[in-house]
């Protein structure tokens, strides 16, 4: 490959660093054609963009990255993909899918934290999203208000009840 080509590849991927706040680097080592076309059918309809690059190509793309992504240096053997995502556990919910031929994730760049190894997976599924995370918030602001609000509703019933049946009492 010409020096040019290496140059515009990563200066490609750096770009998509810089576009994407999260990515995940999995080992695609284990699957044919078909199971290929697959996760990458799968990528395109959960939003993800999936990139097969060399390793050397892409440490040089993290090294001129102004983040430090030194730790995922050592992920870097085998052959590497890159799932790149708007929302931090879009790619962890969908790796999960691929039971029976799973992809293995090296490491991911997920919330501005590193999470290197296969065993991280259930954790980075479990990340909320930001909207997630706002709709938790306001959950919990209303919920006081609700209580407030449903007692009143059940405390006026229960007055107006007890106040109805005195009245009507015989003295």
């Amino acid at each position: 490959m010409k020096k040019e080509v290496k140059d515009t590849i990563i200066s490609e991927i750096g770009e998509l660093i810089v576009k994407y706040p999260h990515f995940y680097i999995v080992d695609v080592t284990g699957l044919n054609a078909e199971q290929t076309s697959n996760l990458r059918r799968k990528c395109f309809g959960a939003g993800i963009k999936m990139s097969v690059v060399k390793n050397k190509l892409l440490i040089k793309a993290l090294d001129a990255s102004e983040k430090d992504f030194s730790a995922l240096y050592e992920t870097l053997k085998g052959n590497t993909a890159l799932l790149f995502c708007e929302t931090a556990n879009v790619p962890a919910k969908m790796l999960k899918e691929f039971k029976d031929v799973n992809p293995t994730l090296k490491a991911a760049y997920a919330e501005e934290s590193v999470f290197v190894g296969a065993d991280k997976l259930a954790e980075l599924a479990a990340l909320k999203s930001k909207n997630e995370l706002i709709a938790d918030v306001i959950a919990l602001l209303q919920s006081p208000a609700k209580n407030v609000v449903s007692a009143l509703q059940s405390g006026s019933g229960t007055i107006h009840g007890l106040l109805q049946t005195l009245g009507e009492r015989p003295e």
